[in-house]
């Protein structure tokens, strides 16, 4: 699976035989880029190779023949903010392909208060929604919660 660009990853944008439009650039909170000549270019979700051959689109009207190659140069880890009945609640930084299980661990477990059966995640994009996990399933990798995994802005919630 091709690495797909986040928020705040650090990119090197080559265009071949044109150092005046090549450079590094970060990913701003808007999920944008803005390049010489062609503005602001949305990269967050696409791939690199899907991103450069977006830029070699929007170059072709100012540059003949473009080739772009587009490098990830530092990636920013994914952090969740968990709330409730856990040791260490607030932000947590983890790995960028993470589930529930580590996302718990991160933040040192449940407390004796916690309700196992009353795990939420709180997404909201693209529409806010609440989704509902039980410890002992997550735990054991068990399920549909098995293959859930965390994306920014997610805020995981233990009652």
């Amino acid at each position: 699976m091709e690495y797909v660009i986040g928020i705040g990853d650090m990119l090197s944008i080559q265009v071949w035989d044109k150092p005046q439009i090549s450079g590094r650039m970060r990913v701003r909170s808007d999920g944008r880029i803005t390049l010489p000549l062609i503005n602001d270019v949305t990269a967050v979700g696409k791939t690199p190779g899907k991103l450069a051959t977006d830029i070699e689109a929007g170059l072709k009207s100012v540059v003949l023949v473009p080739k772009v190659t587009v490098v990830v140069e530092e990636s920013r880890p994914l952090t969740i903010s968990v709330f409730g009945e856990v040791a260490h609640p607030g932000t947590q930084p983890l790995d960028g392909n993470t589930g529930v299980a580590q996302a718990l661990a991160a933040a040192g477990g449940l407390t004796v208060f916690a309700h196992k059966d009353r795990i939420y995640v709180v997404r909201t994009v693209p529409k806010p929604v609440r989704i509902q996990f039980n410890y002992d399933t997550v735990m054991r990798q068990i399920g549909p919660g098995a293959a859930f995994r965390l994306k920014p802005g997610d805020v995981l919630v233990v009652e």
